[in-house]
């Protein structure tokens, strides 16, 4: 039996989510139909992630395993044929039967994308974060520098279970600014559910005087979501990049 892995790229408007749920459109159920019938055998993708309603992904890592015997160029040209304009197989290649997309990944990597302006951009509705207020990008670096590191991140995810590990470590936190455009790019063995976007969400609240830079620590050491910044909108987040 092959195991191929592939790399996807979606706009998740008009998604609740990656994973299938019952009684909505989700990514996970949309590609598994159209990939199920150009390899015309039921498949089960294996992703690498879940991601939320709204949120995007630039290279989104999912593994199948099939006796198909198609080769590569013909299973991505077959797939992009079908797929929704919204949904794009990157490339695809055999991996070993054994290879796991979501147990093998080392670190995975989220951009969130702020359109800073007074004026809104029409190309970019569903795609960035509007945000009217002028940003102090040493102000949110300062803060944001102590996000990076091995921290229990709770105060910063919308977990609710006290049972769920939510130790993470956070490799790299950067913030780039071109423009109206700010870039915000996370790196990290593993996220919490909405962690990226209360993160962001909380740079945010510190750009606007609610929270101090050096009050980041404490919110980080009271394990309490109450004590963190707001959550930013989905809309603004990508799973940008997977790493094995």
């Amino acid at each position: 039996m092959r195991n191929l892995k592939i790399i996807m790229a979606y706009r998740g408007t008009n998604y609740h989510g990656y994973q299938i749920q019952p009684n909505v459109l989700t990514i996970q159920e949309v590609v598994q139909r159209h990939i199920s019938k150009v390899l015309n055998e039921p498949i089960t993708m294996v992703g690498c992630s879940r991601t939320d309603t709204g949120v995007h992904a630039n290279g989104y890592v999912f593994n199948v395993h099939t006796n198909s015997s198609i080769n590569i160029k013909g299973l991505l040209r077959g797939c992009n044929n079908l797929l929704p304009n919204d949904i794009s197989f990157l490339s695809c290649e055999e991996v070993p039967e054994e290879f796991h997309s979501r147990f093998d990944c080392k670190y995975k990597e989220y951009v969130y994308l702020i359109h800073n302006c007074e004026s809104k951009n029409p190309f970019a509705e569903d795609l960035q974060l509007h945000y009217r207020r002028p940003i102090n990008i040493d102000l949110i670096k300062e803060a944001s520098r102590h996000y990076v590191g091995t921290h229990d991140f709770r105060s910063f995810s919308a977990v609710k279970d006290d049972n769920i590990d939510t130790i993470r470590t956070i490799y790299d936190f950067n913030i780039e600014s071109c423009g109206n455009l700010i870039k915000v790019l996370v790196k990290g063995n593993g996220f919490l559910y909405n962690m990226v976007r209360i993160l962001v969400g909380t740079l945010l609240d510190v750009n606007e005087g609610y929270i101090l830079p050096n009050q980041i620590p404490d919110i980080i050491d009271s394990k309490n979501r109450l004590k963190a910044g707001r959550t930013a909108m989905a809309h603004g987040l990508y799973l940008n990049k997977v790493y094995y």
